[in-house]
């Protein structure tokens, strides 16, 4: 099982910076600093171009930042071995591309490359992480199908136990909701939650959808033009003035008709407001 129900590993960027062409993507002055408790669950969110992708490429480590550092346990994550990193973080991008022919037992495979050698085969305790992966994600039935086959949801299941066969501490995830419907939509983030509370995984996410955000995660993070406007528990950073400041867009805030959780909404959609379609 994952390492970490003793505590696990605690991620952490401080004053990252990240710059390209000319333009800083990541940071500014003091750059970037974020920390992500054990077994926590933080969405990152933001405009289009706020750096969102960027800053977990950079705590992924698949991109050196151009100052600050990433920290791992408290220590600088460049003592590790890239192979070695890989063993306690994984990231799940976006749109990840899918190897041609691949079944579901292939792509999950993948997922035990930085505990095997280039030319080693399967050990018994890499199937053994590769059937718990297959299992906790509910694609057991699915092992021999090729990825190209499954729909939206079981094929963004597919990639999840991939990533979780890694068998790492901190799993960060990038839009992992991305092209799929409603129903999908909350398939995939009630999995995620189920994972981090039966096994204390560390989990942050890119999520666009704020009530979704909210409503998944211990803590959240709004970014703007690569740096930190706002962050803390849902209710403290999701509030009408942030995210008009962050998004440009009037909002309202109303309670959840079943649980009463307070839900952001653009403030013409709201019952009887004028403008409303």
């Amino acid at each position: 099982m994952v390492r970490n129900s003793g505590g696990g590993a605690v991620l952490e960027g401080r004053r990252l910076v990240f710059s390209a062409g000319g333009r800083t993507i990541v940071g500014g002055d003091g750059g970037v600093h974020l920390a992500f408790p054990p077994g926590s669950v933080t969405a990152l969110a933001g405009p289009n171009g706020s750096g969102k992708s960027t800053l977990l490429r950079l705590l992924a480590r698949l991109i050196e930042p151009s100052s600050g550092e990433v920290l791992l346990d408290g220590a600088d994550a460049r003592r590790l071995g890239r192979r070695s990193f890989a063993r306690r973080v994984a990231l799940l991008p976006q749109t990840p591309e899918i190897p041609s022919g691949a079944t579901v037992w292939d792509l999950v495979g993948f997922g035990r490359n930085p505990h095997r050698g280039l030319f080693d085969g399967f050990s018994a305790e890499d199937r053994s992480a590769m059937a718990w992966a297959v299992d906790a994600t509910g694609l057991p039935g699915h092992r021999d199908r090729t990825v190209e086959t499954l729909s939206g949801g079981e094929r963004q299941r597919a990639w999840i136990a991939m990533a979780l066969a890694q068998r790492t501490d901190v799993l960060l995830l990038d839009e992992p909701t991305t092209y799929l419907d409603m129903r999908h939509q909350v398939e995939v983030l009630e999995l995620l939650r189920g994972l981090n509370r039966r096994l204390r995984l560390t989990l942050a996410w890119v999520l666009h959808d704020l009530n979704q955000a909210a409503a998944y995660s211990d803590r959240m993070v709004l970014l703007k033009d690569g740096r930190i406007h706002a962050e803390g528990a849902p209710g403290e950073v999701v509030t009408p003035g942030r995210v008009a400041a962050v998004f440009g867009l009037d909002t309202v805030m109303v309670p959840h008709p079943v649980t009463g959780m307070p839900m952001c909404l653009p403030s013409w959609s709201a019952p009887g407001a004028s403008g409303a379609p």
